[in-house]
């Protein structure tokens, strides 16, 4: 996918000014981590998933697997919180396995500042207003993430992802990522307790379930 036309050029050169930097220094950290999933949860090392991006076409998420393939004795998936070994903990408290999502920036396919992407089957749930948030090309973090991340709720999440659609700004963006990084360094809002990050988003339902 390559970067839509109708889009601020300035944001993409702004994303592209940071991001080819960040995986040049980033490289040997990313080898690293690879090599310990390898080790650590065997293959594959990369989690690839379909998300809804900007206008709601699909691309192939990238991150790096913190969850094992583990089953019960009927061969059905644990729940996510279950298949969380230490070592894939520490990947999502510390958002290390974010990292590879440069790789979508790099492409035009993410932003680094955005709405989050999230599950394809969350766009049959979405009212009009909610919908918007696709007006923008997702990122690897975002309005709502500095206000609460996890521990909003998702009418607060998609409220303040709408938000960000109407106000975007290079300022804005520049403001976010700063205050990612607090965040980071102080591991606040990774997720609801009970949950490995939140609940799945049902519309009106809400399910014992986990979103990635």
């Amino acid at each position: 996918m390559k970067y839509p036309k109708e889009l601020p050029k300035s944001k993409r050169i702004f994303d592209l000014i940071i991001t080819i930097p960040l995986l040049v220094l980033l490289s040997p950290l990313l080898f690293i981590v690879a090599l310990l999933i390898r080790m650590k949860m065997g293959k594959p090392v990369l989690f690839r998933q379909s998300r809804p991006g900007y206008k709601g076409c699909l691309f192939i998420v990238i991150k790096f697997r913190s969850m094992k393939d583990e089953v019960d004795e009927n061969g059905n998936l644990l729940p996510d919180e279950d298949r969380i070994p230490p070592f894939g903990q520490f990947l999502r408290m510390t958002s290390i396995d974010e990292l590879p999502e440069l790789y979508n920036v790099l492409k035009g396919e993410m932003s680094l500042v955005g709405p989050r992407p999230l599950l394809i089957e969350y766009l049959e749930h979405y009212n009009p207003e909610q919908m918007r948030r696709h007006n923008v090309l997702p990122g690897m973090t975002g309005w709502s993430q500095i206000h609460g991340r996890n521990l909003m709720s998702w009418e607060d999440k998609f409220n303040h992802d709408v938000w960000y659609v109407d106000h975007w700004s290079l300022w804005l963006d520049i403001r976010i990522l700063a205050r990612t990084l607090l965040k980071v360094i102080r591991r606040e809002g990774i997720s609801q307790e009970g949950f490995a990050t939140a609940p799945l988003f049902m519309g009106n339902k809400r399910e014992n379930k986990t979103d990635r």
